[in-house]
């Protein structure tokens, strides 16, 4: 079994399918195929059942998933630190983060990062859930993680830092029924036509908890795809429950926003995997935490 195996096998399972995880490795299908069925037979099992173009994992393969991204995330790790004597003017760093959460204050904290290390590229994956962030960072599919929640991530798992806290805010078309208002009470809402997003969210368990209220409201749409919910507000096809985050891109964009009283709000936290970090994912950590210098 050697490094090289374990990333072929990831990127089948990450790809779902040989031919595309061939295609992102830059390497031929069969060179692919028989990399891991090597790795099969050193391991004495089948990771995956072929079934015509489909690869589906095996028991044994699911059970592997987390002990190779941890072996190749320690290798990665010390090809960072042997490139930190660079200063960083190389590398990758990969960050999970919430789509709101995304706008800000991801952001800002990219563009500090890349000011101070443009060489290192920051790959961000979506995720849509705080569990789906933390679970990406202790099995160590990234290094780092943003994500929001009613209350402080829990530090069993991963390292987490508080940011800030961000409240929830309406986003509504500038002719709609709030034109010219501020603030609106979560009672007004009742009898809106409200888009919300998947269960599991944030945005999505807020206006749950609205209806458990007895704030009767229609969902026009649920959506996935949070940069569908402006161009669906500003259509007039109802309105959105969002964090704050989005205060400045939707009043940009023609929106009015207002400040939902009473006020609530989610703690935005900043995570990593417990142990030693890479020099890239490091370096953020410290931008964004002052008081880790």
């Amino acid at each position: 079994m050697d490094i090289r195996q374990l990333e072929y096998f990831l990127a089948v399972v990450d790809h779902e399918g040989f031919n595309r995880a061939a295609s992102a490795l830059y390497v031929s299908q069969p060179s692919l195929s028989q990399a891991v069925r090597v790795l099969e037979r050193d391991l004495g099992t089948e990771l995956f059942h072929r079934v015509g173009r489909r690869a589906v994992l095996t028991e044994a393969g699911r059970a592997l998933i987390e002990p190779a991204r941890k072996a190749v995330r320690s290798l990665e790790v010390a090809r960072a630190s042997v490139a930190a004597v660079h200063e960083l003017r190389e590398g990758r760093l990969d960050v999970a983060s919430m789509p709101s959460q995304a706008v800000e204050p991801l952001t800002s904290l990219i563009r500090s990062f890349t000011e101070r290390y443009p060489g290192v590229a920051v790959a961000v994956k979506a995720v849509f859930t705080a569990r789906d962030v933390i679970d990406a960072v202790r099995t160590g599919a990234v290094e780092l993680g943003l994500l929001a929640s009613a209350s402080a991530a829990p530090d069993r798992e991963v390292r987490a830092h508080v940011l800030g806290v961000q409240r929830f805010v309406l986003v509504a078309a500038p002719e709609g029924p709030f034109a010219g208002r501020r603030v609106v009470g979560c009672e007004e809402l009742a009898g809106q036509r409200l888009i919300v997003g998947q269960p599991g969210t944030g945005m999505r368990a807020y206006v749950d908890s609205l209806r458990a209220q007895g704030i009767d409201f229609a969902v026009a749409v649920e959506t996935e795809h949070r940069v569908a919910l402006l161009p669906l507000v500003l259509a007039g096809v109802g309105l959105a429950v969002v964090t704050e985050s989005w205060r400045e891109i939707a009043r940009q964009a023609g929106a009015v926003v207002l400040d939902i009283e009473p006020a609530t709000a989610l703690h935005v936290s900043l995570i990593s995997r417990r142990g030693v970090l890479s020099p890239a994912a490091a370096a953020f950590w410290a931008a964004a935490v002052p008081s880790s210098r």
